[in-house]
């Protein structure tokens, strides 16, 4: 049965607020449209253990949408939210956790779902009108989430040498910046060295993270 969508223009705190979360968001980030990629692959794990648990689960495929990257603040703060994207904000207001799944590129998220992210998160949505900045209005506040990422390197370069300086910004810079949080990670390094009982392993991991909601 399809689920009523809540109107973007009137977010609200999630009523779970540091409770277990029933309504998940899956943001499936990776840019390759064919799909067929290891964080697919960990996506439809974690689906499963959520939907098994009884968990209502909707996915946005940002690769599969149709949206120009932003050219100017003023486009950010005044412009209109291109048409394929306000299906996104209603998923938003509607979930009590997200999860976004994208493979680390260049020491970074893909530039497709950064400039979704852009996109999405503007004033009116994910903070209040004429207050931006760390004092503003967060206005999806009550909210946690999971950020999953994929990489070449061993995790543990990444997370102690690097210091993981790509999904921190993320963490604190964006989710955080408009009142989402907590925020856990799960970082899968090695990711072209990996045999079928490792991503068996992964993929037992993420059924267990989206049964329990986390």
């Amino acid at each position: 049965m399809p689920l009523t969508r809540r109107r973007a223009d009137a977010p609200r705190q999630a009523e779970h607020a540091g409770m277990d979360p029933l309504r998940i968001l899956l943001i499936q980030g990776h840019p390759d449209p064919a799909g067929g990629h290891l964080g697919h692959a960990l996506a439809a794990s974690y689906r499963q253990g959520a939907e098994a648990a009884g968990r209502e689960v909707r996915q946005v495929d940002v690769a599969q949408l149709d949206f120009p990257l932003l050219r100017s603040q003023a486009d950010w703060k005044f412009g209109t939210l291109p048409p394929a994207l306000l299906p996104v904000q209603q998923d938003i207001v509607w979930a009590q956790h997200l999860v976004f799944f994208f493979p680390l590129w260049m020491g970074d998220m893909p530039a497709l779902l950064k400039g979704f992210v852009e996109q999405v998160a503007r004033p009116g949505f994910a903070f209040g009108e004429g207050q931006v900045g760390p004092l503003g209005h967060k206005k999806l506040e009550g909210r946690s989430a999971r950020v999953v990422v994929t990489m070449g390197m061993p995790a543990l370069v990444y997370r102690y040498f690097y210091r993981a300086h790509s999904v921190k910004a993320l963490e604190r810079n964006v989710l955080g910046f408009i009142g989402i949080a907590p925020v856990h990670e799960t970082l899968i390094g090695n990711v072209e060295g990996h045999d079928p009982t490792t991503q068996a392993r992964w993929f037992e991991k993420l059924r267990k993270l989206g049964a329990t909601g986390a």
